[in-house]
């Protein structure tokens, strides 16, 4: 490429994203949720994931020029990858806000970049579709706690990955829904999503995710059947820690035990030991207890860990072992993944490395398959 033909690659990191999931808040939406978060101990995961997206662009680093936003919101993780930045824009000092990410976003339009990537999740991705639409391309490194939305790639490695695809003219896009939850309600166990429109996203079918789907009706007798299963099969001298979800929720609805929908809870003796935990609370238990984690498969994405359930970190799941991860799924969740792989997307590369390979998946009772993790 000719210095005339650089490519520009816009970058908006939200430097706050997903702060609230490994403390168990569903989100970070709103300053009292953020400051409950930091009080809980929550450190900021984005910037790190930016850098690991970034590190993919590595190596066309000279023939493209890369536009961001001042500080934490792409200048700093820019510059700790060795690029020298086209900084834009001003920020007042303190934590960004949504109108910090839609200024970004308009910025980015005024200097014409070929593609704006984005760390965030899905209130990030509304603020930037609202600005964008469809003007130009644009591309989610996956960093929040409720990712619904089909813009994001399935980790932050695929996603500079598909961003350098993009820019050397080898994908198209295609256009991708941006979707949000009311995080309050969702604190409450309810799920209310809406679709707020789409983003044009540069596509390939193995590294971007797809709409998060929820459980048919039709699947109710399945997810009994799984529980029973579970539940027969339950040791009493072993710790249980039930992930997100309806299907490991049947779980506790069987025991006849309290539970949190959407968070993560711990039993023992087939007994409620904790409900709602965050990281800290379960490394504590864990610490004290030989234990095993229940996870269950995000229908149409794939994700077993890394969306949603960041509470069992990859901490959590160094000290259980994957010996001691049990999997379940419908066959009808499964089939929704056409065949891509299961989806693993933590904050450690060595955890998710040691998580690859086939692994047994409950779909009914006494019914299993072993089905790959990617």
């Amino acid at each position: 490429m000719t210095r005339e033909s650089k490519r520009k690659l816009g970058l908006i990191v939200n430097p706050i994203s997903g702060m609230g999931g490994s403390v168990g808040l569903k989100g970070t939406d709103g300053e009292k949720i953020l400051k409950k978060a930091i009080e809980l101990g929550a450190k900021p995961t984005s910037p790190s994931r930016a850098i690991e997206a970034l590190n993919e662009v590595l190596p066309i680093k000279n023939h493209i020029e890369l536009i961001t936003y001042p500080r934490d919101m792409g200048e700093a993780e820019a510059q700790a990858c060795g690029f020298e930045p086209k900084v834009i824009g001003t920020l007042e000092e303190g934590e960004t806000s949504p109108e910090d990410t839609r200024d970004a976003a308009r910025a980015m339009l005024r200097s014409e970049v070929d593609l704006i990537l984005f760390v965030g999740g899905d209130g990030t991705a509304r603020d930037i579709q609202e600005v964008i639409g469809d003007k130009l391309p644009v591309l989610g490194v996956p960093a929040g706690v409720k990712i619904h939305s089909g813009v994001f790639a399935i980790n932050p490695r695929s996603a500079g990955l598909l961003a350098v695809a993009y820019l050397q003219d080898k994908l198209s896009t295609q256009e991708s829904e941006v979707m949000d939850i009311d995080e309050e309600a969702f604190r409450h166990n309810r799920v209310s999503a809406k679709l707020y429109g789409y983003l044009r996203v540069p596509y390939e079918n193995q590294m971007i995710q797809g709409t998060k789907t929820g459980s048919a009706a039709s699947e109710k007798g399945d997810i009994q059947s799984i529980a029973w299963e579970i539940i027969d099969d339950m040791e009493d001298d072993y710790l249980y820690v039930i992930g997100p979800g309806t299907t490991t929720k049947a779980i506790m609805r069987q025991l006849g035990l309290k539970y949190a929908l959407l968070g993560v809870d711990a039993i023992r003796q087939k007994r409620l030991v904790a409900s709602d935990v965050n990281e800290k609370q379960l490394l504590a238990l864990v610490e004290k207890n030989k234990t095993k984690i229940i996870v269950t498969v995000i229908g149409g994405q794939g994700h077993i860990f890394g969306r949603g359930n960041q509470q069992i970190s990859s901490r959590v799941i160094e000290k259980v072992g994957k010996d001691n991860i049990v999997i379940i799924a419908t066959e009808n969740k499964i089939a929704t993944l056409r065949g891509r792989p299961l989806l693993v997307d933590t904050d450690s590369p060595e955890v998710n490395k040691l998580l690859k390979g086939y692994s047994r998946i409950v779909t009914g009772y006494g019914k299993y398959i072993m089905y790959r993790v990617a």
